[in-house]
């Protein structure tokens, strides 16, 4: 073939060669790992594995048993807890019903489960139980969806596998597929597969490493068919000539003049993080001849939906006869496009009975936020959305699992997908939604983007865990770079470099819209102190305060505002300043000076950022001493020199001389902040000051 990549890959047989449990369900955890280690077999979050064997219930009596994939739980990494085990003897009587409708078939299901505190048993579990097998594999890899998602792909399959599979047309998961699957299996004992139309295969066998070696084989054998079949056609009719001019340097610097505004573009409704993709397979197709029409049929799996929703955002673009600037605006009118699509998808099929919750009349269905899941920008790159980095990741991942899926389909005859009323039916029905019930409830900041200056310090490190526990996802700009990564976290972006420099500055609010799409949260934190007299005070020790304290926190704010703007969101910044920028004191005139001054900046930028719904506030502390790397320097010495005392004695002389006799920590200073950058605590706030000192009468607001 004359691609670059395979047309469909073949898939490695992983299973070892020792180690391997002597229990069915410690055999089906092992068997599910080694299918979900591998994202083109098994989709993230996707696909479901059984064992059956022999227990005692909860009265010390043995039962036939069925432990079955917990709803919500991923293949890779699920432990014997998120099984859920059913009385297989309660289950397979409900073969001879003619039909049980959702709500019948959880509620029974639930009553048959072996202890109630397991996790509710997977949509398809009748479907494993039902098939006479002690070990059922269900996935929806790549090499067998290039066929399933094809317009031909009951005949590929014939000419693929002959008599040995079965071929399901597409009817949603549920009571009526599972019984139509059990009984063609049990209509068939030569059988070795079950392929369901555009979603997936089905497998079976009498122990776990039979039917996942089974697996494999059988993906291997339609993948190796796929593509001797295709022979010499090209992955998505080749590359486009025009949509193929730029080079990697290139499609970086259309997506640093456009990632803003399509960050806004895409969160209508609540704030998103991007997550851009430039891997091989994503520039293949997003280059593609074929990709502008193969981007409109839909999804390749009905796993997919809930996830990536039904079509993503296609931008066209050419970048042998256009200028990036055209970008800014074309994906804003494409978003809002979007979204008046989708709206009418959802008007257009809300009446369907198949997806209404109970207790629900027609039309009832509320929409889920209409804005995209996946963006493709036609010779630049693809871009998952989220309100978090997993979920952006996820949705990423899953169309990743599309490409493959339309590569080889699109080669071999046509792909196909759910009509908009079969989408519907997925994406809105009750038992998929109840997937995304199990995630844990959204913080305040979820989808939100913080960059925080000096985040390797002690108030910066509690500034930075403070709005992650929140929701937010945190870019840490520090010159220790090591310690700001250490404060963001896994999910987070550590950046060295220096606030007094322009270039240093761009550049971090570069990787920073690189990694996330934006900013929405600017924590201007980073700062140094010094004491001495007047006539003491050099002029690098003056320039060096008024240099770090002044012209940084200008530098970071004026960039954020660009940003900010782009996004047409609004957005928070909040500066760290001090009760000396309020508080006249001897022997700072430097440090107080440029304090003062950060805090009258602040209050113009408040004015400035008003009509774009930008807010400024300050938070003003007083004596953090515990953690803070200023005051493991020559200020903690000083200061206490300028009060007569040794610097062991500094700490209580700052709670003594407070109103409220406390002790002010790096946690308290980031409890202030995180009011200043929640929109649900001071959403009408702007030009404002918060102490955070204790109580010094001298500081009061007057």
């Amino acid at each position: 073939m004359s691609t670059t990549v395979p047309l469909v890959n073949l898939a490695d047989d992983l299973w070892p060669a020792d180690g391997v449990p002597s229990d069915p369900l410690g055999q089906v955890v092992l068997a599910s790992h080694l299918l979900g280690a591998n994202r083109a077999v098994a989709n993230i979050g996707g696909g479901n594995t059984s064992a059956k064997g022999v227990t005692t219930d909860h009265t010390g009596r043995e039962v036939r048993a069925m432990w079955v994939k917990g709803s919500g739980s991923d293949l890779a990494t699920m432990t014997e807890k998120n099984f859920t085990g059913l009385k297989l003897d309660e289950l397979l009587p409900l073969m001879d019903r003619p039909d049980m409708s959702d709500e019948e078939m959880v509620a029974y299901v639930g009553r048959s489960m072996l202890d109630p505190t397991m996790p509710r048993g997977s949509i398809e579990t009748l479907l494993h139980a039902f098939i006479p097998a002690d070990h059922v594999h269900h996935t929806h890899p790549d090499g067998i969806n290039v066929i399933a998602g094809a317009k031909n792909g009951e005949a590929l399959i014939r000419e693929c596998f002959g008599d040995r599979a079965l071929w399901i047309p597409y009817i949603r998961p549920g009571f009526g597929l599972a019984k139509q699957i059990g009984e063609a299996v049990r209509d068939n004992p030569d059988a070795e597969l079950v392929v369901l139309a555009k979603h997936g295969l089905v497998v079976w066998g009498d122990s776990a490493e039979d039917t996942y070696r089974r697996t494999i084989s059988i993906i291997n054998e339609a993948a190796t068919f796929m593509n001797e079949r295709a022979g010499d056609a090209r992955r998505f009719g080749g590359p486009s000539d025009a949509a193929s001019t730029l080079d990697e340097e290139g499609r970086l610097a259309v997506l640093d003049q456009i990632l803003p505004s399509l960050r806004g573009a895409v969160s209508s409704e609540r704030a998103k993080v991007l997550l851009v993709d430039q891997s091989a397979p994503a520039i293949e197709f997003v280059t593609s001849e074929r990709a502008p029409e193969l981007v409109t049929i839909g999804a390749a799996c009905p796993d997919h939906l809930v996830h990536t929703k039904m079509l993503p955002m296609w931008v066209p673009f050419d970048p042998s006869s256009e200028d990036a600037s055209v970008l800014v605006e074309r994906v804003k009118e494409r978003a809002a496009a979007y979204r008046e699509a989708y709206r009418a998808y959802h008007a257009a099929n809300a009446e369907n009975p198949d997806v209404r919750m109970p207790g629900q009349t027609a039309g009832a269905v509320p929409i889920s936020d209409p804005d995209p899941r996946v963006v493709l920008i036609q010779g630049v790159g693809l871009v998952g959305v989220g309100t978090t980095p997993k979920n952006a990741s996820m949705s990423r991942d899953l169309y990743h699992r599309a490409i493959e899926v339309m590569a080889g389909a699109d080669a071999v005859d046509e792909f196909v997908s759910l009509t908009a009323e079969e989408s519907f039916a997925v994406e809105y029905w009750p038992l998929e939604l109840y997937k995304l019930s199990l995630a844990p409830a959204p913080g305040e900041l979820q989808g939100k983007v913080a960059f925080v200056t000096g985040a390797g310090g002690g108030i910066g490190r509690a500034i930075s865990a403070r709005l992650r526990a929140a929701g937010a996802v945190v870019a840490g700009f520090d010159l220790d770079a090591d310690g700001a990564q250490e404060a963001v976290g896994p999910d987070g972006i550590g950046i060295g470099g220096d606030v007094t420099s322009e270039e240093s500055v761009r550049a971090a609010y570069r990787d920073a819209v690189r990694r996330f799409g934006g900013v929405d949260i600017l924590v201007s934190n980073a700062g140094i102190a010094s004491s001495s007299a007047i006539e003491d005070t050099t002029l690098e020790e003056w320039e060096r305060n008024h240099r770090i304290l002044g012209t940084g926190y200008f530098l970071v704010s004026r960039e954020a505002f660009r940003i900010l703007r782009e996004q047409a969101t609004g957005g928070s910044i909040v500066f760290i300043s001090s009760k000396n920028a309020l508080v006249a004191g001897k022997n700072a005139s430097a440090y107080s000076s440029a304090k003062a001054a950060e805090l009258h900046l602040a209050r113009c930028l408040a004015e400035e950022g008003g009509a774009d719904g930008i807010r400024v506030n300050t938070v003003n502390p007083d004596a953090v001493l515990r953690g803070s790397k200023i005051w493991q320097g020559n200020w903690r010495e000083e200061r206490a020199a300028n009060y007569g005392l040794s610097p062991d004695e500094l700490e209580e002389h700052y709670r003594q001389r407070n109103t409220l006799k406390v002790l002010i920590l790096p946690e308290d200073i980031a409890e202030a902040t995180l009011h200043f950058a929640s929109e649900a605590r001071s959403g009408k706030s702007t030009g404002n000051i918060l102490n955070v000192d204790g109580g010094v009468p001298a500081a009061y607001s007057r």
